[in-house]
């Protein structure tokens, strides 16, 4: 890889000659592509340039930054077609697929570039009447230099949440893309650097685990991490160690819920695509299914017919294939797992995986313990489980330990059950909705991790709030001073009685 000289502002800060990785393309087994592992002393170096460069980023006007980031949001929309092939290339999902990805990926940039202002700048906010004398505001201002770690199964749509915001809100960023998509990552940075030429606002840097360690353990201002909730554990124990926030979009074991009123042909359609589309490989994905026994036979027959017409393949397959080969055996050992403690097969099993491609497998009769229903799967797999009411599915639903988003299915009742789900996010008669609403924020609760990206919550995430006070006229009421008197206190005393007491 060709690296820049200083003069030509580098993405990457390479002092010495590095070990590199190759990345392989899960459709062919072919490499295509090699990156260097940085060091720490490498990310170390890059995070430094980047807080030299957060002095002219973060002095930026908001429409200055709006500026930049709209001609971003351009480059990437004008290379859209080869930015989708190099995430089939990279991580095996269908072009089309990434495409959409993409769109709505530059949906969320939109806003956020739109809304930085009104969300995030100063505003006048009113005193109480002890303290009429104050005028008082509030601002939030940028972290400084944000580390993203971003995932490499939406390695658009995700990182972006984190980018978009955290650029929009007036930090500069180093990003660590997965060492599957380091390509995709690069493509961003270089995008970035066609409209922001004057300073390394965005830098990339790539390795493996070590390389993501080095970055949390860096000079960096706030992390924010994508990925399994046991590595986003060790990211926050590595972040600890200089009590550098973070925030943790992990794992999910999202559920569906269809009602007895449900239209079961929508909401098979909802689960089909919810736990198949990329081949699973979606925190927010559904992977277990509770339906009203009175609609549960005629669901799980839509769910067969529809999911028999989706195929993993290389070529022209609705899928893709299992990005990372490890995950291939996690999904092999759920579904031995299901089988043994009872569950059924009534389309794909064990014969459906054929090295790092899986054809679609439905089970049914899935008690609640196995690790088909319990762990995330992250495989184009779904359990179905018939239940005899609305209030045992929400109580199966908020037994799990993971609380990303949910789906209901109901004509009448969808509202009632999904505030009774503890989740992050629930869509009503449609999968994921939520995440794809600019304005709304995504993110998660328990072993999902917390805070949250997209919204104005979004924009706040990268920042910090500032209060301000500035005293308009002497109070006559001075309490926070030593030379107060009794009759001073007396008053108070009355006013605050009065304000306070009568309640």
């Amino acid at each position: 890889m060709t690296v820049q000289t200083d003069a030509q502002r580098p993405r990457i800060v390479k002092t010495k000659t590095l070990p590199t990785f190759d990345v392989h393309s899960p459709l062919t087994g072919a490499v295509v592509g090699s990156y260097p592992i940085h060091e720490a002393s490498d990310v170390d170096a890059a995070v430094a340039r980047a807080r030299a460069a957060g002095e002219w980023w973060s002095a930026l006007t908001f429409a200055e930054r709006a500026k930049r980031l709209d001609a971003w949001r351009g480059e990437i929309a004008r290379g859209a077609d080869e930015l989708a092939l190099l995430i089939n290339t990279e991580m095996g999902k269908p072009v089309s697929d990434g495409k959409l990805e993409i769109a709505m990926a530059l949906e969320h940039l939109a806003w956020a570039t739109r809304n930085a202002e009104k969300v995030l700048g100063h505003r006048s906010v009113s005193p109480s009447l002890l303290t009429l004398n104050q005028a008082a505001s509030v601002e939030f201002l940028p972290y400084g230099v944000v580390g993203v770690i971003g995932p490499w199964n939406y390695p658009i749509f995700t990182p972006l949440g984190s980018l978009s915001f955290a650029l929009a809100g007036g930090n500069t960023v180093v990003f660590k893309p997965s060492e599957f998509t380091p390509g995709v990552g690069h493509w961003l940075a270089d995008a970035f650097d066609r409209v922001v030429p004057e300073h390394p606002v965005l830098q990339v840097i790539t390795g493996l685990g070590d390389t993501g360690a080095a970055l949390c353990r860096s000079a960096v201002d706030k992390i924010g991490f994508t990925g399994s909730t046991t590595t986003g554990k060790k990211v926050m124990a590595a972040c600890a160690e200089n009590l550098t926030p973070v925030l943790m979009e992990c794992g999910g074991k999202d559920a569906l819920v269809v009602d007895a009123d449900a239209d079961v042909v929508a909401a098979a359609d909802a689960a089909v695509w919810g736990g198949l589309s990329n081949a699973g490989q979606t925190c927010l994905a559904v992977e277990r299914v509770y339906v009203h026994q009175s609609v549960y036979q005629r669901f799980v027959s839509e769910v067969v017919k529809q999911s028999a017409k989706v195929r993993a393949d290389a070529d022209d397959g609705l899928i893709g294939p299992i990005t990372m080969p490890s995950q291939v055996e996690v999904i092999r050992a759920h579904i031995t797992d299901a089988i043994a403690k009872g569950g059924r097969v009534v389309l794909g099993g064990l014969d459906a995986i054929v090295g790092n491609f899986v054809q679609p497998t439905i089970l049914v009769d899935v008690p609640e313990d196995s690790l088909a229903v319990a762990e995330e799967t992250f495989g184009p797999t779904l359990t179905i489980t018939k239940v005899t009411s609305m209030d045992e599915a929400v109580g199966l639903v908020n037994a799990n330990r993971y609380g990303l988003g949910a789906t209901v299915f109901s004509r009448k009742n969808g509202e009632a059950i999904a505030r009774r789900l503890r989740t992050g996010g629930v869509a009503i008669n449609a999968f994921v909705a939520y995440a794809t609403v600019p304005s709304l924020p995504l993110g998660g609760v328990g072993d999902s991790g917390f805070g949250r990206v997209h919204g104005p919550e979004g924009l706040k995430e990268f920042t910090f709030p500032r209060a301000m006070t500035r005293q308009r006229f002497p109070s006559p009421l001075a309490l926070t001073t030593f030379a107060r008197s009794a009759r001073t206190d007396a008053i108070a005393g009355t006013l605050v009685k009065f304000l306070h007491g009568r309640n």
